[in-house]
């Protein structure tokens, strides 16, 4: 009977142990007295938690809507003759940059000339004609009809010398901008037909950038709001740029808006036809609270983080808005001179006391 009697006695005991070692990984140290004095705030007594602490940061915050686009040139075209002829000559080279108005291409010139000097052979004959038909109608010795025969034919004669005129300075086949030359299509001496391609021609600085969002962004769009591309092939590069049109009109397919921005590309690193991530800018609010993403502690309701005041935290729901690395932007809850706990949450209560210092031993701030 006497050992059962010591051993609920050692029962008791580190019954009474066990609960005032939880007691004191709770509250951080021991309580003073034993107790906290009557009428003192939970947590009155308790020992300081040691937290990492940050204040709150004031930073532009950029609504983002991200789709997807393609990269097109700012111009773009296919040098075609249009006239048949033979190629005298090829004045570029492939991949080679030129100003506008530089000759790329000549045709042989030879049948154009000659149509342009039997087109001058028949206007001057038909001026001819007309001064003497304009002699004998004064005479009255030819009808009006014949007179305005006579003058229409010399219309006729001067029409045909234009347009040998502008055919033959067809056979000059000039760049209409300045711009990258592709991969040529021809090369010297190869007769061609109206309408064949010679080579593209491509201004790629700037560049545009096609691209649509859905209708329900419709009312948030308009000319000259910034847009940020990435593409593959620099993945840690961002290109910025600014829409300078929107479509009217709302696709019917696919129910988007659709945009065109321009982007700078003085290297020319961006090429037309790439494929690029494009976030456009719906709003900016310059004076966005931001606290680092640790600070904030999930309930099943709500989100909140706990406030440094006084050396007590205090625990403060907030509403969230938008997200980059590292950081939440904070819409309610919080004012830019607050200081919110980053490390060390999870032994806290509201009204808890903190010690703001370095982490607790052998832990350090989450990245």
């Amino acid at each position: 009977m006497r050992a059962a009697v010591k051993s609920l006695i050692v029962i008791v005991v580190l019954a009474v142990a066990a609960g005032a070692a939880w007691k004191l990984h709770l509250f951080g140290g021991p309580i003073p007295n034993g107790k906290a004095a009557a009428g003192d705030p939970p947590g009155a007594g308790a020992m300081a938690m040691p937290v990492l602490a940050a204040r709150v940061e004031v930073a532009p915050a950029l609504d983002r809507v991200k789709v997807v686009g393609s990269l097109r040139a700012d111009e773009s075209v296919v040098m075609r003759s249009e006239i048949v002829g033979r190629i005298a000559r090829l004045n570029f080279e492939e991949g080679q940059f030129v100003e506008a108005g530089a000759v790329l291409a000549e045709l042989n010139p030879e049948e154009w000339l000659a149509s342009i000097r039997q087109a001058e052979a028949t206007a001057r004959l038909q001026e001819v004609k007309m001064s003497r038909a304009t002699e004998l109608r004064e005479k009255r010795v030819i009808s009006q009809q014949e007179y305005d025969e006579t003058r229409a034919s010399l219309d006729e004669a001067r029409a045909a010398l234009e347009l040998a005129r502008a055919r033959f300075a067809k056979a000059v086949i000039q760049a209409p901008f300045a711009g990258i030359l592709g991969l040529r299509k021809v090369s010297p001496g190869d007769y061609v037909e109206a309408g064949q391609d010679i080579v593209n021609l491509e201004a790629i600085n700037p560049l545009k950038v096609d691209f649509g969002i859905p209708e329900r962004f419709a009312a948030q769009v308009g000319v000259g709001q910034q847009v940020e591309i990435g593409v593959d092939a620099y993945p840690n590069d961002l290109f910025v740029g600014a829409v300078y049109a929107v479509d009217p009109r709302i696709d019917p397919a696919s129910r988007r808006v659709q945009l065109r921005a321009r982007i700078d590309n003085p290297g020319g690193r961006l090429k037309p036809g790439m494929f690029a991530e494009v976030a456009l800018v719906l709003d900016t609010r310059e004076q966005a609270m931001w606290v680092p993403e640790q600070a904030i502690v999930p309930t099943t309701t709500a989100q909140f983080v706990y406030r440094v005041v006084d050396g007590k935290a205090v625990m403060t729901p907030v509403k969230l808005g938008l997200r980059k690395p590292g950081s939440v932007e904070i819409l309610e809850g919080l004012q830019d001179s607050d200081v919110v706990v980053i490390e060390g949450q999870m032994k806290l209560f509201d009204g808890a006391p903190v010690m703001v210092g370095a982490p607790p031993p052998g832990q350090g701030p989450r990245s």
